[in-house]
């Protein structure tokens, strides 16, 4: 298991069921009633101010004052119990964020802790959904059989564990195909999965949220890069001049209050593999990708004018994709893939860069005998490199921290502050009224 301690900020999100709360009870007859006795008193203080006489006091009155305020303390402290056990119920039960992508199909189970969350089942698989559909526009048959396979065994996880809250998103590869929304009117109709496809700009807060708590709060700047299989999301947040805020669901920075830009660029590891080649990259072939890339970077550039801001103020890169993170386990020389090693690590940019072109200098079997590379990915990760070459050239970083988490974890996390999990709880000695 995996325990999560810093996921996500709160964004208005759909989701397929909330949670019932019970409502609260009413306090029920008290059972030790006094007998009134009329003793009427006096109050002469409206003939000394000339305000109108106040009504009089009798022990009877009293009584029914004192009754009504133990029917509301007893209905304060039922409605606290009943808040508290729906709280316990929800802190129990599954939550679930399936991530369908141009490449993968990513399923991640988790139950909520004091800080965050604990993963209790997870599923990854490469189906490549958005093979050719930069060329032709639509999602192939073997592509939708292949991802069909991999949601049927997301399902059976869903409905082993009994989660009644998920969110179920697709991307870039359904948001481009001109078959994608009948592809998953037919996931529906055999699977009962109903997927949403994500706007670009809730795939990149959504992101931001599940990488939040490795933003480093001394810089100034920082920059969010999601490389995906068929786009990529660049998010720059502006941390300086303002204080640093913090989410209720962790101690980390509530980055979407600081989000100074965005963009989504239509290009991710699969398009531009497909456009350039990814089995047989020369150091020529990897240059034009690097172009190619950096001339849709420019605009947005052009726009914000962000480079003149890093020359002397702290900042760094944050990367939440499959290129970083395998940039890392081979920075590392690990033997195989160590998630618990690279989640948050650091790595220099000219560590990175070093990688990268060690990389371009291989061949395509070299790259699939790589243990953090394999044969999945050797046809994919000089497109992601060239991806974040373009992004260091153009926002010159001396820090990249590596994220291997993000959609799927903003998700998890929103859900759970819908929910009220992370529920600030009341200070001591504060009096109810």
């Amino acid at each position: 298991m995996e325990d999560f301690k810093d996921e996500g900020e709160p964004r208005p999100a759909s989701v397929d069921e909330k949670v019932p709360v019970r409502k609260p009870v009413s306090a029920g007859p008290l059972h030790h009633e006094r007998e009134p006795v009329d003793v009427r008193t006096l109050d002469v203080r409206h003939l000394l101010t000339g305000s109108p006489a106040p009504e009089p006091r009798t022990a009877a009155l009293d009584c029914v004052r004192d009754q009504k305020k133990q029917a509301c303390l007893n209905g304060n402290a039922n409605e606290r119990a009943l808040n508290r056990g729906a709280r316990q119920e929800t802190v129990e039960q599954v939550y679930g964020a399936l991530d369908l992508g141009t490449n993968n199909c990513r399923l991640l189970l988790a139950r909520p802790t004091r800080r965050g969350f604990r993963v209790v089942d997870s599923f990854s698989r490469i189906i490549r959904l958005g093979e050719g559909v930069s060329q032709c526009g639509t999602l192939s048959e073997p592509a939708m059989r292949r991802t069909m396979d991999a949601l049927k065994v997301c399902g059976s996880k869903l409905n082993r564990h009994g989660v009644r809250r998920a969110r179920l998103v697709a991307t870039e590869a359904c948001r481009f195909a001109s078959n994608g929304p009948d592809f998953l009117a037919r996931v529906k109709e055999r699977l009962g999965l109903d997927i949403e496809v994500l706007t670009p700009e809730v795939e990149a807060r959504l992101a931001v949220s599940g990488c939040a708590s490795l933003i480093d709060d001394r810089s100034d700047y920082v920059l969010v890069f999601d490389i995906g299989g068929g786009s990529s999301e660049l998010i720059w947040l502006n941390l300086s001049g303002a204080t640093r805020k913090r989410s209720r669901g962790a101690d980390r920075i509530d980055a979407q209050n600081h989000m100074a830009a965005w963009t989504s660029l239509p290009v991710g590891v699969v398009t531009l593999a497909e456009r350039f080649g990814g089995r047989f990259v020369t150091s020529e072939r990897f240059e034009a990708m690097v172009e190619h890339v950096s001339n849709l970077l420019r605009p947005f550039e052009d726009k914000y004018q962000f480079a003149p801001l890093l020359r002397d103020r702290p900042a760094h890169l944050l990367g939440t994709s499959g290129t970083v993170t395998t940039i890392a386990g081979i920075q590392m020389g690990l033997p195989r893939y160590d998630r618990n090693r690279v989640d948050g690590c650091w790595l220099s940019v000219a560590e990175a860069r070093d990688i990268t072109y060690k990389l371009v200098g291989s061949s395509y079997e070299e790259r699939v005998a790589q243990p953090c590379i394999g044969r999945d990915r050797a046809d994919l990760v000089l497109a992601g490199c060239a991806i974040l070459e373009a992004l260091i050239r153009l926002w010159p970083c001396e820090r990249l921290r590596v994220a291997d988490r993000g959609l799927r974890e903003g998700i998890l996390t929103t859900l759970m502050i819908e929910d009220g999990v992370y529920r600030t709880r009341r200070r001591r000695g504060r009096q109810h009224r």
